[in-house]
């Protein structure tokens, strides 16, 4: 009786979790939408400040060349600017790097390689050490995916015309939306992010954050509010909060837009979600006692800031709710403890994400036909995030940075595909498919009303599990295949 009873907890609190993140998304949705037109003021300076523009790179050969040539081509004074590569890298990377710098310093740029022989602190390191180095009152950031316009700096630097302003994000676009449905799923939820969400919590005083890449921040906020600290592997989201809670203003300006890749296999992008949430987690636990009493902020901001920091947590609360299902069919009556309002609750990613493809694209409605894959993909890495979540609770590898393999639109490197071959997780994908199918049909006799959530998650898993094993069987090919011929490493980069 005791473990029944247990059971029932779990289910129910699991579901009412995730009932609470969906009418949430509901909630930003509205916020959106009620101060959408309400755009940061901004105010052109007398003269441009100097910018320093940081370009971490780590093992980048396929996209580094790309990406400081956008950058060189910036439409700013060129005494103003300065650039520096922050080069990680222990391939090839940094001998194109080298030749680039040198190429542009012949042409009156000032542009600097720093080439680190260690990786302490990950990209968090790499943006700490430059900045000691930075000349300008203003430091912007890009990873090495993406290619800002030209007209990037001279639309962003005129909101810090206030000086309380301590850092401006821009949007990020999407090199490679269409390229598969994959890509697709993502655009898609990445778009609910950047276009609605951030929107939404800038323009309604609550904490939002620096998503990495594609923004701009005061040099003065940075340090008075710590520096680039190594203690998350989510630096970003870490000075973010700690930057707000010092008193800083942040800009959201959704206009403009930096393009960037978006992963094109289900290994890169699970090792991107691992990333992004195994560092969210942290930061939660690194700020969440201190949000909790942070009298200078409302109550209602201090509940979205642990909403936002803790939105990843519903991961771990899928697949409490999918293993308990069962017992708690089996064992009772579940009509009664199945969250009645989840069915309204469950409209909030369908309808921000909707929202985000009409107001993002002309054409946004046929964009959002893709809905479908995104909402079984996001089911179907609750294993691999999960993962992620636990390893940041209980410290495990905290430093562990994995990073997202890109490829410019060219075949994956040898490297990335070798590591695929050890993805351990696609086998429980499989298991939890095969369970979420047996739930399934229990649920027809037990409980039809579940049954329709039970075969998302069914099919969410045996799409995730069937791609990753399509993807280790393609690495071990290569892999054979770069065993038997050494030149093939080569010529795939």
């Amino acid at each position: 009786m005791f473990l029944i009873n247990i059971s029932h907890a779990i289910f129910v609190i699991s579901a009412s979790v995730l009932a609470m993140y969906g009418l949430n998304m509901l909630i930003l949705t509205a916020f959106f939408v009620r101060r959408y037109n309400l755009k940061p003021v901004a105010h052109f300076p007398k003269k441009w400040p100097d910018v320093t523009v940081q370009l971490p790179v780590f093992n980048e050969i396929q996209v580094v060349r790309r990406l400081i040539h956008a950058v060189a081509n910036l439409d700013y004074p060129i005494d103003s600017l300065d650039i520096q590569v922050l080069d990680d890298s222990t391939d090839e990377t940094t001998d194109i790097v080298k030749k680039l710098v040198v190429s542009y310093k012949e042409k009156g740029l000032n542009i600097e390689c720093y080439h680190r022989l260690d990786r302490i602190g990950n990209k968090a390191g790499a943006l700490a050490s430059g900045l000691q180095k930075a000349k300008g009152e203003f430091i912007g950031v890009f990873d090495a995916d993406f290619v800002p316009p030209p007209n990037y700096l001279k639309s962003i630097m005129p909101y810090f015309t206030f000086r309380k302003v301590g850092m401006v994000q821009t949007r990020w676009g999407h090199l490679n939306a269409l390229d598969n449905p994959l890509t697709r799923a993502q655009a898609i939820a990445l778009d609910g992010h950047l276009v609605v969400e951030q929107v939404a919590r800038s323009r309604n005083n609550l904490c939002f954050n620096f998503n990495g890449s594609a923004g701009v921040w005061r040099k003065k906020c940075i340090v008075s509010s710590g520096g680039w600290q190594i203690d998350t592997i989510a630096e970003d989201l870490d000075l973010s909060y700690r930057a707000q809670m010092a008193g800083w203003e942040f800009r959201y300006v959704s206009d403009v837009v930096s393009p960037a890749e978006i992963p094109v296999g289900i290994h890169a992008f699970k090792r991107q979600q691992f990333r992004w949430v195994k560092g969210s987690v942290q930061c939660l636990l690194k700020h969440a006692s201190r949000l909790v009493g942070f009298a200078e902020f409302s109550i209602w901001k201090r509940v979205q800031a642990l909403l936002h920091l803790g939105g990843y947590l519903m991961h771990p609360m899928m697949l409490c709710f999918l293993v308990f299902s069962i017992p708690c069919m089996l064992y009772t009556d579940i009509n009664y403890v199945f969250p009645q309002w989840l069915g309204i609750a469950g409209l909030g990613p369908p309808v921000l994400y909707a929202v985000a493809q009409v107001m993002a694209y002309p054409k946004g409605l046929l964009r959002f036909i893709w809905f479908p894959v995104l909402m079984l993909l996001g089911l179907g890495v609750a294993v691999n995030n999960t993962r992620a979540v636990f390893e940041a609770i209980f410290r495990y590898k905290p430093n562990e940075f994995l990073r997202t393999p890109k490829n410019s639109g060219s075949s994956v490197s040898i490297y990335d595909l070798y590591e695929n071959k050890n993805d351990k997780t696609v086998w429980l994908e499989l298991f939890f498919a095969v369970y979420a199918g047996s739930s399934f049909l229990l649920a027809i006799q037990r409980m039809p009303a579940l049954a329709p959530f039970l075969a998302l998650f069914a099919l969410g898993f045996v799409l995730v599990g069937f791609i990753g094993l399509l993807e280790i069987n393609r690495a071990s090919r290569f892999a054979e295949t770069w065993k038997s011929e050494p030149a093939f490493m080569d010529q795939d980069m």
